[in-house]
């Protein structure tokens, strides 16, 4: 039988020692299951998700619930980078813990186990120290940390100071709503470059006003009506989609792909 650890919220714990583990996780190919580590030798190791877990917050702290698999049981092993790119490999359980094991780094690594985790299959739960580990990725401390769009954490301690800080070239503080709005209304129907450009800007915000925005659904050029769709899609705004629904039956099919990536991104 292979160890693993799955590190959770403790406000889990009566739960998963009464039902075992619910597969709420996504992983490669949007499959559903549970994250897990091998239990090595090592402590810390053993336990390096948990600071990068931690910074995502939790109920009550984090516990570290160690769960037994049958050897035979497949499962899926890689770097976490390499869950987006479709590159874990399909293993049993037992190989999942020899590659890690006989790795010379084996920080940034993980096991997917595609399906629930059963009570009798929980070995114990307890409190685990969330000191152990790195955060934002394996060797991040002592690296200047990035604050482009892609990298940066939205709402993550300390997130607006490191912008204002360290303010990206691309991706800096972003130019107030209201000057962005009338970029959106200079003209009709105004300069598709420009548009798109004020278009990625909202793109990096949570809600937005959707009503003075709506219009652009109705540009003749493309490229603009689907940078509108990558601004709104991520939005709480309500409104968002209904405005999809009417984008994805657009007459480009660029339009009508990026609807359908940004409703499924996996």
């Amino acid at each position: 039988m292979a160890m693993f650890v799955h590190v959770t919220s403790a406000a889990n714990a009566p739960r998963i020692r009464r039902s075992g583990i619910r597969a709420a996780g996504h992983g490669q190919g949007g499959a559903r299951g549970v994250f897990c580590f091998p239990v090595l030798p090592s402590y810390t190791l053993t336990h390096q998700w948990l600071r990068e877990l931690a910074r995502f917050g939790s109920r009550g702290g984090l516990v570290a619930v160690h769960i037994r698999l049958d050897d035979a049981q497949e499962v899926l092993v890689g770097r976490y980078s390499d869950r987006a790119r479709g590159r874990q490999a399909e293993v049993a359980a037992s190989e999942a813990v020899r590659r890690i094991a006989e790795r010379e780094d084996p920080r940034g690594w993980e096991v997917f186990v595609p399906r629930a985790i059963r009570p009798r299959e929980v070995h114990r739960v307890r409190a685990a120290p969330q000191v152990a580990g790195w955060r934002y990725l394996p060797d991040a401390h002592g690296t200047r940390p990035c604050s482009c769009f892609g990298c940066r954490v939205r709402g993550g301690y300390g997130a607006r100071r490191l912008r204002e800080r360290l303010p990206h070239p691309l991706d800096g503080p972003p130019p107030p709503v209201g000057v962005l709005l009338a970029r959106v209304e200079a003209g009709d129907p105004g300069d598709p470059v420009a548009l798109r450009e004020t278009l990625r800007w909202f793109g990096m915000r949570r809600r937005g006003p959707l009503d003075r925005l709506s219009r652009l659904a109705a540009h003749p050029d493309p490229g603009v009506r689907e940078a509108l769709v990558w601004a709104v899609a991520g939005w709480s705004t309500p409104g968002v989609g209904e405005l999809l629904d009417g984008l994805a039956d657009d007459p480009d099919a660029d339009v009508r792909d990026a609807v359908e990536a940004a409703r499924d991104p996996l």
